[in-house]
């Protein structure tokens, strides 16, 4: 290769090319038969080094990040590039180099050694052919890096005395340890914690109900959470439906369907009012059939007792279409009186078939042209919620209930040091854990979005405090994959993430079973007994 052809390349990488496979810039001769190396070189903390073009996928600027607990200080965090979940690593922090603030010359240098890994770097110098008989081995180098990280020194090439050539499998070998076997175990637990799940429902819980409780102007109310399908935001746009009644705000589109919106206050008769950011959209499903109900504001998950709920006197019963309201549900002594509505009920009343006509109507064209088809979409559901600046998700089956935090937590001598304080649930100890402790994030006041949610271990009911819940979600099982094994306690704890590429969301996907350690579980169950 003449010296021609390495400037050429020099000046495509000082042109910012970068968001390119920076294989598009290699000759067509191949390295075998011209006797040249190809590699990328760049500088970190002041130092150069080079890596073999060979593993380089691109070169990109450094993507916005979600950061992971319990993962290496190396890591960033996780980016999204293009529908692939991508760890993005600091070689600064790799060599204990001082930190600094990125530049607009900062860059990710994406190296696939099994699993794309995007390594942050201070500025790409070039892209260099190097002739083999120029490299050197690093025996006559010491200090700066550990030389086992090297594979060679390249000498008066690009314009620098010397370049180390680092060794991306053993550096990758050396900060993030091989725990493919952790992830399939982990798999082994979700199965078994499902199982006992089920068997926990057979030995003592039949006789409770699950309810998502919510407001509106005011007043409480309940409906049953298995005929919940999710609860999402208010979109930015709502397609109003001409000629349809009040109650019917129009209709969203909800993953590729299209779904009827109806206002809970103008069914009740209530003054509308606007939406905040409060307030949120209960997707309820019977018979196949969807609505999305406005609701002020989402308060709690309930797993309450067949024994506090009482019939809705007759006499108090609405006039009208039915009577939406079935039962009363008391809590705190009779202090806090919940409205249960009945879902089957419910999609009787006029405004619920006005808003399934209304989506009728919009897809008549559709089905007289013969080309409607049913979408069944394989997804999972999730409850949302947030730590710091990050989501996280658990399957919705695995939490008992979701409560507000109490003003002061109860704390207990002689309680496992992890444990927070406890509260009184309905009569009953509930130990309370700091989430934010349990996964190595600095603490935070208590304020108002606080909630706990409350996990089952080996019949031990036990709550985790979270910053706020955001949703419940449906998340299509395409878009989940594994996550990428950063260390032994994260890929327990987080094995999955939901690559939510549309809404520019990575969701880390915690898994419950692993919230506690064998012997926390452990002292948590002599503490409970």
């Amino acid at each position: 290769m003449t010296d021609e052809v390495i400037k050429t390349q020099q000046m495509d990488v000082d042109a910012d090319v970068l968001q390119m496979p920076v294989g598009d810039v290699m000759p067509p001769e191949s390295e075998e038969e011209s006797g040249i190396r190809q590699f990328v070189t760049f500088i970190a903390g002041g130092e150069i080094f080079a890596v073999d073009m060979a593993p380089v996928q691109e070169i990109i600027r450094v993507p916005s990040v979600v950061r992971v607990p319990l993962a290496p200080d190396t890591l960033e965090g996780l980016a999204n590039l293009r529908g692939k979940v991508l760890p993005i690593i600091s070689l600064r922090r790799i060599f204990g180099f001082p930190e600094e603030e990125y530049t607009d010359s900062t860059r990710a240098v994406v190296i696939d050694l099994g699993q794309p890994l995007g390594f942050v770097v201070d500025r790409v110098a070039s892209v260099v052919g190097v002739e083999v008989s120029k490299i050197e081995d690093v025996s006559s180098i010491s200090g700066t890096v550990d030389t086992d990280l090297l594979t060679g020194l390249i000498k008066d090439v690009g314009g620098y005395a010397m370049t180390m050539v680092l060794d991306f499998g053993k550096l990758i070998a050396n900060e993030f340890t091989d725990i493919s076997k952790l992830a399939s175990s982990n798999n082994n637990a979700m199965q078994t914690r499902l199982e006992k799940e089920d068997e926990d429902n057979e030995n003592g819980f039949s006789d409770e109900l699950q309810l998502v409780s919510f407001s509106v102007a005011g007043q409480e109310y309940a409906i049953s959470i298995s005929d919940v399908q999710e609860i999402v935001q208010i979109p930015e746009q709502i397609i109003h439906v001409p000629h349809s009644e009040s109650h019917v705000l129009g209709v969203m589109t909800l993953r590729n369907r299209m779904l009827p919106l109806v206002s809970l206050r103008r069914m009740f008769g209530l003054p509308f009012h606007e939406a905040d950011s409060h307030s949120r959209i209960v997707v309820i499903s019977v018979n196949g059939a969807s609505v999305g109900v406005v609701m002020d504001a989402v308060n709690e998950v309930l797993r309450v007792s067949k024994n506090s709920v009482d019939p809705m006197p007759a006499m108090l019963t609405r006039d009208g279409d039915m009577s939406e309201i079935t039962e009363i549900c008391r809590l705190d002594d009779g202090r806090r009186l919940v409205s249960i509505i009945s879902a089957e009920n419910m999609f009787q009343h006029s405004a619920m078939r006005d808003a399934l006509s209304a989506v009728e109507k919009m897809q008549d064209d559709v089905m007289s042209n013969g080309i409607e088809r049913a979408i069944i979409e394989d997804d999972e559901q999730m409850v949302v919620f947030r730590l710091d600046r990050e989501e996280f998700g658990v399957p919705i089956d695995s939490v008992q209930e979701i409560v507000r935090v109490p003003d002061e937590l109860t704390h207990v001598p002689k309680a496992p040091g992890f444990v927070e304080g406890v509260i009184n649930l309905r009569g009953a100890v509930l130990p309370v854990i700091d989430q934010r402790r349990r996964l190595g994030l600095p603490s935070t006041e208590r304020c108002e979005q606080q909630r706990i949610m409350v996990f089952l271990f080996d019949g031990v009911r036990t709550g985790f405090i979270v910053d706020s819940v955001v949703e419940v979600l449906k998340v299509p099982k395409s878009a989940i994959e594994p996550a990428p094994g950063l260390s032994t306690e994260q890929v327990k704890l987080i094995a999955r993430v939901a690559n939510l590429e549309k809404q520019k969301r990575l969701i880390l996907l915690i898994e419950p079973a692993n919230l506690l350690e064998a012997k926390d579980r452990e002292g948590l169950a002599v503490f409970a007994g």
